[in-house]
Formats: C-alpha cells, sequence, structure tokens
C-alpha cells in the first residue's frame, strides 16, 4: 500500500463521532446539528428539471474538458461577477466534478517528486482535503497560523526562507473556513510577489465566493487583474455549484486561471478525473446562467445571521463574517464562568440539548506551538431559519447556564 496513506488523519467529523460515542443526548430536544457544511436550502427546480430533461446525454461518454458551452457560460460567468476580461473557454477554464476532487487532485499534477523535500503551504485552521493532498503527493505540508490577533491574515513570516525555498503549492481560501475573512488586495498582491520569488503555484478556494452580505468578495483572478497579472501567472482558482446554488450533490465546479497550469492538470484529469455527466453539465450550465436563486440563497443566509448573532450575542462573543456560512466563536473570550475546552462545549451541547457543532481544534493543527483552532467552536447555519434559531436558542441558555 502506499505508505503516504499513513500520513493521514481522521476526518473533523470521524472525530466528532468518537467524541460523541458514549455521550447520550437529551431525548428531550430533536437533534439539530450545526457541525456539517452542507447546504440544506432546497435546490431549485429549473435546476432539476434541466437535469432530469436532459438524461438522454447519458448514453454518450463525456469529454474531460467538458462541452464548449459550458466552459463558454462558466467564462462568461466569471466576467461578468468579476468585472474581468471573460478567460479564454478553451485554455484557461476546466469543468471539474465539484471542487473537492479537483483540490485534491490538483497537488498530484503540481508537485514535482524529483525535487528535494517538496513543500505544500495551507492556512491553519484549513480544509483538510489541502493536507491529504500534500501527503499523497509525497510533499510535507506546513501551516500558517491564523488567529483572531491578526484579523485571521495570511502571515507569512512565520515560515522561515529555507521553506518557502522548497514550496510548490500554495492553497488559499477566500472567503475562508471556518473564519468567513476575505482576503484584501495588498495580501493577495503579498502573495503573488511570493509566487514570482519562489515559483510556486497558488491554488485559490473560492467555493464561498457567493454567499455574502453586502460586499462582493474580492476574487483571485479579480485581484490579479487589478495587480497588472492579466496571464494570471501560477494562479489557478477552484469554484463550485454547492453552496452557490445548493446542489452538493451534484458535483459540479471549475477551475481557471493560468492557461499552462490547466493544460498539465488537464492532462492529469485525462487519466484519473471522471469527465462530468451531460446531464449534470446541462443542469450547471443553467445554474451558472441565473443569479435570481443566488440572490434568494443569500437572503436566507442574511435572515439567520441576523437572528443568530441576536440570539447569541449577550453570551458568546460573535460577529457578522465577510462571507460564508460559518461562526467562528471564540470560546476563550466569552468570560464563562465555567471555562470550557472546545471539545468539552461541543459534547456538553451536544449531551443536554441535543445540537452539534464542531471544535475548532479538528480543523487545525499544531503549528508553531499552537493550535489557533483550538478552544474555538465552527456553526454552520446550513438548517433551516425555524431549525437554525432554535439551535441559537438552546446554544444561549447552555452558556447561560455555565
Amino acid at each position: 500500500m502506499n505508505p503516504d496513506l499513513q500520513r493521514l488523519q481522521p476526518y473533523p467529523f470521524q472525530k466528532l463521532a468518537a467524541l460523541f460515542r458514549d455521550v447520550p443526548p437529551n431525548p428531550g430536544y430533536s437533534p439539530i446539528s450545526l457541525s456539517i457544511g452542507e447546504p440544506k436550502h432546497a435546490t431549485p427546480q429549473f435546476i432539476r428539471d434541466a437535469l432530469t430533461n436532459n438524461l438522454d446525454g447519458l448514453a454518450n461518454y463525456p469529454t474531460t474538458a467538458g462541452s464548449n458551452t459550458l466552459r463558454g457560460t462558466i467564462a462568461d460567468w466569471l466576467a461578468a461577477r468579476y468585472g474581468i476580461p471573460a478567460p479564454d473557454a478553451k485554455t484557461q477554464v476546466l469543468p471539474v466534478n465539484g471542487s473537492r476532487e479537483a483540490l485534491f487532485a490538483f497537488a498530484q499534477a503540481v508537485i514535482d517528486r524529483t525535487k528535494s523535500n517538496p513543500a505544500v503551504i495551507c492556512p491553519n485552521p484549513f480544509y483538510q482535503i489541502y493536507e491529504g493532498a500534500a501527503f499523497l503527493s509525497g510533499a510535507t505540508p506546513y501551516f500558517l497560523n491564523t488567529i483572531s490577533g491578526d484579523n485571521y491574515a495570511l502571515n507569512f513570516a512565520q515560515l522561515p526562507e529555507d521553506v518557502w525555498q522548497h514550496t510548490q503549492l500554495i492553497y488559499v481560501c477566500s472567503p475562508g473556513n471556518p473564519t468567513g475573512r476575505v482576503m484584501p488586495l495588498t495580501e493577495w498582491k503579498t502573495l503573488f510577489e511570493m509566487s514570482d520569488r519562489y515559483g510556486f503555484v497558488i491554488a485559490s478556494d473560492e467555493c464561498y465566493s457567493e454567499i455574502y452580505f453586502d460586499e462582493k468578495p474580492l476574487g483571485a483572478l479579480q485581484a490579479a487583474q487589478q495587480l497588472g497579472r492579466s496571464d494570471y501567472k501560477n494562479l489557478v482558482v477552484f469554484s463550485s455549484l454547492s453552496k452557490r446554488s445548493n446542489v452538493p450533490g451534484m458535483r459540479s465546479g471549475f477551475v481557471a486561471g493560468d492557461a499552462q497550469v490547466i493544460e498539465k492538470f488537464a492532462l492529469y484529469r485525462t487519466y484519473h478525473g471522471s469527465a462530468m455527466n451531460p446531464a449534470i453539465q446541462a443542469a450547471s450550465i443553467a445554474a451558472w446562467n441565473d443569479e435570481t436563486h443566488v440572490a434568494e440563497n443569500r437572503r436566507l443566509y442574511a435572515e439567520k445571521f441576523a437572528r443568530v448573532v441576536e440570539i447569541l450575542k449577550p453570551v458568546l462573543p460573535v460577529t457578522l463574517p465577510d462571507a460564508g456560512f460559518y461562526l467562528w466563536i471564540n470560546l476563550s473570550a466569552a468570560g464563562l464562568r465555567t471555562p470550557m475546552t472546545d471539545t468539552a462545549f461541543a459534547q456538553a451541547l451536544y449531551r443536554d440539548y441535543n445540537v452539534t457543532v464542531l471544535p475548532g481544534s479538528y480543523l487545525a493543527r499544531d503549528a508553531n506551538g499552537v493550535n489557533p483552532g483550538e478552544n474555538f467552536v465552527r456553526l454552520a447555519l446550513v438548517a433551516s431559519t425555524k431549525e437554525t434559531v432554535e439551535a441559537a436558542q438552546r446554544i444561549a441558555r447552555f452558556v447561560s447556564s455555565l
């Protein structure tokens, strides 16, 4: 077996299941889960119709590159969304089966194993796919702690010069999971300059870009254009319909950016990646061409955030994120009379009120002597408004009891 498999850690939700294994939840409450970032809003009917109306496409093998129409639709969407020239649909856009598969596969295509000690940089806390991708590509992951004292910014000075000299790939996530922070143009400028200096590729995970409250989040391609990098050198963006259009089971997304990098990634996917189902391609075209359902999706999240923040603010330090659908709550700043670790908090809340939240330490790794997720909890506001509000009320009662 591949020895790098031994380097993989259990997924956060496996750890959560183990944490709750011997803890019976209070049967007086119905279960409510705020732990998994799986959208629960209804899939729009027009997307469902586009899927079922195109099932005849199952009779044909799809190409890895996807249809010209789908690539063109994605290129047009990027131009309209970010106010940039439309990327070349043939060379700068590649449909993929959701961003998760692509984010993992990308490291396998990018990392050059012939060079000594290849390094992959990840934010910390982070989406665990980044770490697994690094290990299975034969690289070593290194972490940039994103902490509240720095407003969760990427502090590049945390890593020594020797690590940067060996870095071949950096994953960034904006809007961030779990913080919801959007990277500003100044941070992109620094990252691009470092990419030029050290030669690493930037993988920008932007799957939460369409869930925001006021200002549209800055995207990586948009930042590159504003900084005169119209060729998107060493930059590839990953996006998905899962959160934007409430179709997590459809597995549809894209990568876009540097044509030379995408050409190599497309070659890799010819052997590894599954081609997108033709019916899903048709439904994806319908989804990318419509913004009305996306605006309604944002409205539902904004309503939930407003109500939950109002309920929790008297007892917990909650603030509205820049974007995304998570609340990232610092228990150390909560002023609890009975201080609790993130795992103890999650366990007791589940036991007493049958509400599931994710301990922040499960989303991070020890780096520079600390686990930056420790004593945080992540709340995913993905359930219905009624359930989410009910969960917030239970959490408020639980915290008050402490």
